[in-house]
């Protein structure tokens, strides 16, 4: 694993000992001396940092918000917006979807599989009976929520207009249809519940055909992305630190890899650079690192995003 980051403190630190040891090396005095001075340094260095992370507040809420069928190259150019956060938090340049088309992808961020689904049917083709990371939150006692831009009603199982039911991994999960009719929502409950810092530990929020760069442009998206980014900036969940949000792509156009941009914002995230290999089954992994649940599927065997990001999960 390779992360790229800004320089440390510490390692500032040592850069300044070597040179000092280089020019200090005739004089057995000068050298103990300047030994002093390192061992102290670097123990001052030590100490910042391990007060920087005492001090962050742990992630306890994760929001997921997944645009559509861009690569990352082109969201990079296409969605100014949503790229300067990239920079000024943090972003992974090798994370990949699982395969094509869009609604397996989904099911496999809401539960670590694609249970085999090649299509995007509706969920009376797809009765799944295992279990996603919004039941298993609830099961356990933790918050989920799903918000879903033009959907008709509560946990819609068909498309209607600009709602696109492949895209609600959610309604699929029939054993789970109580908790989906309680809790996958309109977008028009979102603003209500950031206002009210009552975000769910386990959250999605998922845009409408015209603003999910599927049926509209990347301009389009990047603009709306920037309207939900904007509350949630003014939230109590947010200033709080508690809240992290991840935005990624469902799959690329099927011209680069399946690569997209993915991006984790949160005020850990200084400029992080993170080139591990990482995929939806990654985000299952963090959803459940977040609300401290039990791994699915093949969340178990994925790499860590909140270890490759340096993620102060709660």
């Amino acid at each position: 694993m390779k992360v790229l980051r800004h320089a440390t403190l510490a390692t500032a630190v040592v850069a300044s000992v070597l040179t000092a040891g280089c020019a200090s090396h005739s004089s057995g005095q000068s050298s103990a001396q300047s030994s002093g001075r390192t061992t102290g340094a670097i123990a001052t260095a030590a100490h910042t940092e391990s007060a920087h992370r005492a001090t962050t507040p742990k992630v306890t809420k994760l929001l997921v918000v997944v645009e559509e069928n861009h690569s990352l190259s082109q969201m990079k150019a296409g969605m100014p917006y949503t790229f300067g956060l990239a920079k000024k938090y943090g972003y992974a340049t090798r994370y990949r979807a699982i395969t094509h088309p869009s609604e397996p992808n989904y099911i496999a961020i809401a539960s670590g599989k694609t249970y085999g689904i090649q299509d995007d049917a509706d969920p009376s083709a797809h009765r799944l009976g295992g279990t996603s990371v919004f039941g298993q939150a609830l099961a356990r006692g933790r918050t989920a929520a799903a918000y879903l831009q033009s959907m008709p009603g509560k946990c819609a199982t068909t498309p209607s207009g600009d709602y696109a039911v492949k895209h609600n991994p959610w309604a699929y999960f029939v054993k789970e249809r109580r908790g989906c009719r309680a809790h996958d929502l309109p977008m028009t409950r979102f603003a209500p519940a950031v206002t009210a810092g009552s975000l769910p530990r386990v959250g999605m929020v998922i845009p409408d055909l015209q603003h999910d760069a599927h049926d509209g442009t990347l301009k389009k998206a990047d603009t709306w992305f920037k309207s939900v980014m904007t509350k949630v900036f003014a939230g109590p969940d947010w200033t709080s630190g508690h809240l992290a949000v991840v935005l990624t792509a469902d799959e690329d156009d099927r011209a680069h890899g399946n690569r997209v941009l993915t991006v984790v914002i949160h005020r850990s995230q200084q400029h992080h650079v993170v080139d591990t290999r990482l995929n939806h089954y990654s985000l299952t992994r963090l959803y459940e690192d977040v609300a401290h649940l039990p791994y699915l599927n093949g969340a178990r065997t994925a790499r860590s995003m909140s270890k490759a990001f340096g993620l102060p999960v709660g």
